[in-house]
């Protein structure tokens, strides 16, 4: 056998239970311990039964070493509410073949969108409107069966539906939604809801509200059932209590609700051994009571009466009592629904306290030595009617109590906490339902450690990560401390802001800001399988797209910002950086098709913004430089209006559209000449040679670093000034004394300069200054997470937008950079000017696990490099006279000499004479 198909799946697709598109995109790793096996050829079958005899589509055997974006497009499209299988047969470069095993995915109602949504109260009490809407009740094989059900209240609830199955079904399959969140449960099994917390994902609910789906083939059962939810209100409908802080009502009460209506809509759909089935939905045969939990504030506050939770409400044998009544069908969301694409939350690592400080009689604060985001769990036990409230801080002040270091957000001291009040019935667990936050420090009242003291006793408090659950791909370790410390910092910020949306902060904001998912997507690549989550987000840019082309600085956009914290083409741009990224990182188009109507619209809108023939200089500038000074406005405004118009460009050109991509080549053209035209000082008057300059003072040519290194990221530099834009970026690091001067725009491309001109000396230096900006900074005041600006006394500790340093220790400390479409052909470059004597790491690229291990020995550097099936390693030296010794695994050693030395697949040692 040439090859092992090690990994199958499908573009954009996390989970593959409710499927609703009619065309995919395939792709796969294969592994093959021979260096020159080579994918010769492929054939993609996809049946609706497990033996093909009847196929849905065939690919036919393709001439084509390609393993990814493989377009599937059945004619006629997918069946509604059916499994599908497809498998692989490959050829290799002897004609040898290799078949994978069957996968499976389930899809929902492909076709569905052009329909109305869910059956809702307009259609339970106006029969009538069965004939308006003839067309949607007569394809009952493509629309959505189940209805919308509530109490017509906003405060969370309970909702079950008991179940009597003559016969255990071969396969059942749940969709479900509930908003805001909801947690579904089936016979009490904590398997049902497959590890999922806070499904489903946050969108404009007008305009997208997702569904999940949920395999229980394995935990119904012959004969009694029960089917449920526990409903609480997210964003959809968000409810502040009386005492406790919700952001977007903070300033200027900018917050509408999505709905007043909590609601819940499920369809069941059961497979038989003998080919029949059946289909289960919610309406007004379910039963609801109201919750246990009496607030569910997404700002992590909650209030919970232990006495009046239904103990075992989500098991079959469970009676209702007089509490329980029946639903009522309501009108629902107005978005249409869409699966959840996107890898679920799921909780991750548990930590134990570090450490535990009574502060007062009945206060006890711990302290858990890694701040991240949590959904804390304290078992205790005390009498009936106690009361217990959990605070949650980053920083405590030097009395050991929660603290907020930012004046104007003092409520949050105060105004975020947990309220529990026991049953008494022996230890119970107090965890959020339906929030999380950023936590190091909890402070816990009416308390304490040990038994005797009048009070209920904490048995046990552990903290539990919680994030996206997308695959976990990149290791990085060095012999330097601090930057292992400063890698480590990063990593905890990254995947504490993963969600469902990529967002800055989890705590005191929880808004989609867009500007980090395109400026830490080479970072976050490294750490976690984004392609899914991005691919969301760009649905979620979509939809907040106004009339007249604007995208927001956040979506899902939650409040209304004003000025240049609405519209700024370096967070709107995301919508046309974004696809290039899918496409780059994971050799995916399957955004283009959909995004270039957007991307256009945008573009057409910045265009009314330009000025002095093309420059852009209405937005936020180098956010974060100063907290908000708004400068190099013209460099990087203009900068990423350009890079938006070429990445359209290449999406004309993919999707065969010449005149557009003829139209948007002129349009970038134009902006590349005016770029220079208007910001590029070559007239040696002021300096020996060419820079760049901000525009930042009317009339004045200066010269900082943010300046330089866009024009060098984004290829605005004239072919002739490239060595003098080098040459004025260096001095402006002199002239700093080597301080970072940039806020979080223009961070990631002073570390990419740095990169390429091979300085680690001046990151490190960078990193490491006494006084802020500083990294080494944040770390030596104990920070475990990056604070949202250069600040001691930072209001949020827990933002990711100054974590862009991480793609620079995986290109420059590490060496490894991708050069082709997902890792096709990527490269090795060792640290040799670098302070480094040991870095080891790993990344799971889209082929496979690339690894990397360096050890200078001083007189000789020693490494070991897996090289992946189908891809190409080039390990770069600094001079061509440099000789490598390279013995690949099970072959002899051999001296090879030259800038760039090509690797084929296979595990390899050298050793390097420096």
């Amino acid at each position: 056998m040439a090859f092992t198909v090690t990994r199958c799946g499908i573009h954009a697709y996390h989970e593959v239970l409710g499927i609703d598109p009619d065309k995919l995109r395939f792709f796969w790793v294969l592994h093959s311990d021979q260096e020159d096996a080579e994918q010769t050829a492929y054939q993609v079958e996809v049946s609706t039964s497990q033996s093909f005899e009847i196929l849905l589509w065939d690919s036919g055997k393709v001439k084509s070493a390609r393993q990814r974006n493989i377009l599937c497009e059945p004619e006629g499209g997918f069946l509604s509410a059916s499994f599908h299988y497809w498998r692989l047969r490959l050829w290799d470069q002897n004609e040898h073949t290799t078949r994978s095993e069957i996968n499976e995915f389930f899809t929902a109602y492909p076709r569905s969108s052009g329909l109305l949504p869910p059956y809702s109260m307009n259609q339970t009490y106006m029969p009538h409107t069965s004939l308006i809407f003839r067309t949607w009740f007569e394809d009952e094989a493509n629309r959505w069966k189940g209805v919308w059900i509530g109490d017509n209240g906003d405060k969370p609830m309970y909702l079950r539906k008991e179940l009597h199955l003559e016969r255990k079904p071969r396969r059942a399959i749940v969709f479900a939604s509930g908003l805001g969140h909801y947690h579904f449960v089936c016979n009490g099994d904590p398997a049902a809801a497959n590890g999922h917390v806070l499904d489903p994902g946050w969108t404009n609910y007008h305009r997208t509200v997702q569904y999940v789906a949920y395999d229980v083939s394995n935990i119904l059962q012959q004969g009694r059932n029960v089917l449920g939810a526990h409903l609480g209100n997210g964003f959809y409908a968000g409810d502040q209590g009386d005492d406790r802080f919700f952001w977007p009502c903070y300033e200027d009460n900018t917050y509408v609700r999505y709905g007043n209506e909590l609601c819940f809509f499920a369809e069941l759909h059961l497979f038989y051994d003998d080919s029949s089935r059946e289909a289960i939905t919610t309406g007004p045969d379910w039963n609801l009571r109201k919750s246990a939990t009496t607030l569910a504030n997404i700002y992590s506050s909650e209030t919970k009466d232990f006495r009046a939770y239904p103990t075992g409400w989500d098991t079959p044998e469970y009676v209702e009592d007089d509490t329980w009544k029946q639903a009522t069908p309501v009108t629902g969301p107005r978005g249409k629904l869409k699966y959840q694409s996107q890898p679920p939350v799921t909780l991750h690592e548990t930590f134990e306290p570090k450490s535990s400080k009574t502060l007062e009689p009945g206060i006890v604060s711990f302290d858990f030595g890694q701040n991240m985001t949590t959904m804390i769990r304290i078992e205790v036990s005390g009498p009936a009617g106690s009361e217990v409230v959990i605070r949650f801080s980053e920083t405590i002040g030097a009395d050991g109590r929660v603290l907020m270091p930012d004046p104007l957000f003092k409520q949050f001291e105060t105004g975020v906490f947990f309220k529990y009040i026991l049953a008494g019935n022996g230890v119970e667990i107090l965890e959020p339902d339906f929030c999380f936050t950023a936590v190091r420090y909890v402070q816990v009242e009416g308390i304490a450690l040990e038994e005797g003291q009048d009070l209920p006793t904490v048995k046990s408090i552990v903290s539990r990560h919680v994030s996206s659950a997308a695959r976990r791909l990149g290791s990085l370790k060095t012999d330097k401390d601090d930057v292992k410390a400063l890698i480590n910092m990063c990593y905890w910020s990254f995947v504490s802001n993963l969600f469902s949306y990529h967002t800055d902060c989890p705590q005191i904001e929880k808004f989609g800001w867009l500007e980090v998912t395109h400026l830490l997507a080479p970072a976050t690549q490294y750490i976690r399988d984004m392609e899914s989550l991005y691919s969301k987000i760009l649905d979620d840019i979509v939809d907040a797209q106004e009339p007249n082309g604007l995208v927001p600085t956040m979506a899902p956009e939650i409040r209304y910002m004003c000025g240049p914290l609405h519209d700024t083409i370096t967070w709107g741009g995301a919508v046309a950086l974004l696809p290039e990224i899918l496409r780059f990182y994971y050799d995916s188009t399957h955004v283009f098709e959909r995004l270039l109507e957007p991307c256009m619209r945008y573009m057409e809108y910045i265009k009314t913004k330009e000025r002095d023939g093309g420059l852009i200089e209405h937005g936020l500038g180098d956010w974060g430089r100063d907290i908000a000074f708004g400068n190099n406005q013209a460099n990087i405004e203009t900068a990423i209006y350009y890079r938006c118009l070429r990445n359209i460009e290449r999406m004309g050109r993919e999707l065969e559209k010449t005149a557009i991509e003829h139209r948007f080549r002129e349009w970038a053209d134009r902006i590349y000449r005016v770029y220079s035209e208007r910001l590029l000082v070559a007239d040696k008057e002021f300096h020996l040679y060419a820079f760049y300059t901000s525009r930042d003072g009317p009339g004045r040519h200066d010269r900082n670093m943010v300046a330089q290194a866009f024009a060098l990221q984004f290829d605005l530099v004239p072919a002739e000034h490239v060595s003098d834009i080098q040459r004025a970026f260096l001095d402006c690091c002199v002239a700093s004394g080597n301080r970072i001067e940039a806020g979080e725009i223009g961070l990631k491309y002073l570390w990419n300069t740095l990169a390429d001109l091979d300085r680690p000396d001046i990151v490190l230096e960078m990193a490491r200054q006494g006084e802020h900006p500083s990294y080494m900074r944040f770390l030596r005041r104990g920070e475990t997470t990056l604070n949202e600006f250069w600040q001691d006394a930072c209001r949020s500790k827990c933002h990711d937008m100054l974590g862009t340093i991480y793609e620079w220790c995986y290109e420059a400390v590490l060496g490894l950079k991708p050069e082709a479409e997902a890792y096709r052909t990527w490269t090795v470059k060792p640290p040799l000017k670098s302070e480094f004597k040991h870095v080891k790491g790993s990344m799971e690229c889209p082929y496979g696990l690339i690894e990397i291990e360096y050890e200078n020995r001083e007189e000789e550097v020693v490494m070991k490099i897996t090289v992946l099936t189908s891809t190409t390693g080039i390990l770069l030296l600094p001079r061509d006279e440099i000789v490598a010794v390279v013995k690949r695994k099970g072959g002899e050693p051999s001296e090879k000499k030259g800038r760039k030395i090509a690797l084929k697949p296979g595990r390899y040692e050298l050793r390097i004479e420096p």
